[in-house]
This record gives C-alpha cells, sequence and structure tokens, in this order.
C-alpha cells in the first residue's frame, strides 16, 4: 500500500467507504484542487426529461483565461464504482439533456450565486474583466454560447476510466484526488486541475494566458530523434480541454545535455491517443529547426519538465529559454 512519511510520522492511504464523505473533502479543498481563479458551486439539481435525468455532483466556472471564462460539470467519484455503468452513463446523460436543460441550470446557478456575497463578488470581478453587460449577460454566454466541459474527481485513475472518458465527445478533464491518515490527521494528494496552465503563469507575468498558441514538451535523445523528427508528431501528452483548441505550434525542449529548444512545427491536428485522457500532437509539415535557445540557469524552475505554453512570437523573439515563458 502507497505511504507517505511526513514529518516523521507514516501515512498510510485512506480508503473511502462513501461518495459522500469523498465529496465533502473535494469540497473542503476546492480552492486549492482549483485554483483562485475558479469558483466551485456545491449543488445537485436534477435536469432533463424523466427518462434521461441527470444529476451532476457541482459546477465550476473558472476563469483562467481573463475574457473567457468557461462553465464545467463536476462528477466526484470513487474507483469502485462502474466506470462504464456509472461514470460514462452519467455524463453521457448530461450532455445529451444539457441543451434542453439549459434555461434550468441558469436559473439555479445564478439564484446560488446572487445568495452568497462571495461568490457574486467573483462572478462581478469576472464579469467586468470580460466585459459583459451584466451577471445576466454572463450566464448566458457561458451556459448557451460556449461548449461546457466535465471534471472527473476519482480517488483512482484506472485504464478502464480512461477508456470510457475518451470515447466521449465532450471535453473532459481527470483530477485524482487522495487522502492519507495517520492517527488522525490527513493529508491531501492531487494534482490540481490545469496544472500545466498554472504552472506557466506563475512562471510569467508577461504574458496573458489568452494569448497562448505554443506548447513546449520535454524530450530526451531517443523520443526526440524517434518520434518528434522521426513520426512527424507528439504523443502522450497530458493537456488541459481547455487548450486543445488554442494550440497551433509545438516547440520541444532537448533535456540534458542539449538543455534547449531546438525545433519547432506547425500543428495539423491534435486527437485523443488511444483509449487514453492524453493527446497525440500532429505536425502540418516536417519540424523546423530554432535558436537553439538554452537554458541559461539564471531562473530556478526555467527548464520544463512538462507541457509549458507561451506564444508563437515569443519563441521566435527568444535569446534564451528564460525569455520563452
Amino acid at each position: 500500500m502507497e505511504q507517505i512519511t511526513f514529518n516523521g510520522k507514516t501515512f498510510t492511504l485512506h480508503e473511502y467507504a462513501e461518495e459522500k464523505e469523498f465529496e465533502e473533502d473535494v469540497v473542503r479543498q476546492a480552492r486549492d484542487i482549483f485554483g483562485p481563479s475558479s469558483l466551485y458551486i456545491d449543488i445537485k439539481k436534477r435536469i432533463g426529461e424523466d427518462n434521461i435525468l441527470s444529476i451532476p455532483d457541482g459546477y465550476l466556472m473558472d476563469a483562467s483565461f481573463p475574457g473567457q471564462p468557461k462553465l464545467y460539470i463536476i462528477e466526484n467519484e470513487l474507483v469502485t464504482h462502474d466506470p462504464y455503468k456509472h461514470i460514462g452513463q452519467q455524463l453521457l446523460k448530461f450532455a445529451i439533456s444539457y441543451k434542453a436543460s439549459g434555461r434550468a441550470i441558469k436559473a439555479f446557478l445564478l439564484e446560488n450565486v446572487l445568495a452568497d456575497p462571495a461568490k457574486k463578488s467573483f462572478v462581478d470581478n469576472v464579469s467586468a474583466k470580460a466585459e459583459y453587460r451584466n451577471i445576466d449577460a454572463f450566464f448566458e454566454d457561458i451556459i448557451f454560447e460556449k461548449p461546457i466541459g466535465a471534471i472527473v474527481i476519482i480517488d483512482e485513475v484506472t485504464d478502464d476510466l480512461e477508456n470510457v472518458l475518451s470515447q466521449l465527445t465532450m471535453k473532459t478533464d481527470i483530477v485524482e484526488f487522495q487522502t492519507f491518515e495517520c492517527q488522525g490527521e490527513l493529508l491531501h494528494k492531487f494534482t490540481p486541475f490545469q496544472s500545466e496552465l498554472r504552472d506557466t503563469a506563475s512562471q510569467s507575468e508577461t504574458i496573458d494566458p489568452s494569448e497562448w498558441d505554443t506548447i513546449v514538451v520535454p524530450a530526451n535523445e531517443d523520443g526526440f530523434n524517434r518520434v518528434f523528427l522521426g513520426d512527424n508528431c507528439w504523443w502522450q501528452i497530458r493537456i488541459s480541454s481547455s487548450m486543445i483548441d488554442r494550440i497551433r505550434y509545438i516547440a520541444v525542449y532537448q533535456t540534458a545535455p542539449i538543455s534547449a529548444i531546438t525545433y519547432f512545427a506547425e500543428v495539423s491536428k491534435i486527437q485523443k491517443y488511444k483509449d487514453t485522457t492524453k493527446y497525440i500532437v500532429y505536425f502540418k509539415d516536417k519540424a523546423k529547426r530554432i535558436g537553439p535557445i538554452h537554458l541559461t540557469a539564471k531562473k530556478k524552475g526555467a527548464a520544463p519538465q512538462a507541457p509549458r505554453y507561451t506564444t508563437f512570437k515569443k519563441l521566435m523573439s527568444a535569446k534564451n529559454l528564460e525569455e520563452v515563458f
């Protein structure tokens, strides 16, 4: 069994007996899981017709991209639930009934926000930055004009779950949330929602996230030569669903001893990688040389350990890796 040692104590994996307990922990940690640019609304309402009823566990209003807020439904699940009959079916029901239930969703979300000054303040600030006329126009846009996404929060990500979610047309993100316990003391382990966006944003104060159009991926020598140059693609990339339609270029950072961005390519298409929720990025043509744009080690954490984002304009003008981000 997996363990965590912290401050001289050994924490063991806590197995949730009920989904309600799991969901309560998720709600308590919502700000850390989803970040300060998001608002978690813990509300359960039946939507849809009698033969296609759906009850999402909650909703998330995400403003990671200033001026372009997005709505997600939340599904809090335990690995003990059948991913085919339970999780996949629930999301499919919601996708089918969502459009017809838009007015009802707007009504109860608006009522919930207006009843809570903190929530209303968040929505007012987001609405102002996005230049909506009022709060009503904000809800009209995120519910009826923008495609909704889904976030599955689960205590263990399995191949079966990824296979099920990869079949859905609705863009879906997964957050694995685990709790470890030692004599009543709890530690929560998770990778935050849209972690690569938040990592990139924390490294750069000069780029508006809504302008990101380029993904930079790290690669060792073998993968770089065999796949990036040989197959004109790059695969098994964990990309937040909100970035899929934004990426126009891909660049590769070759790890040590090269330690530099050396090639880039224009993106042809991005598709799910096999039966997973990871992606494969296909190039329009063979990758082209750039730079090399070397790491100068002046800034801690500058070398990409996972996908990072920038703008193509900034990539092409950078003299060192720190200037890319």
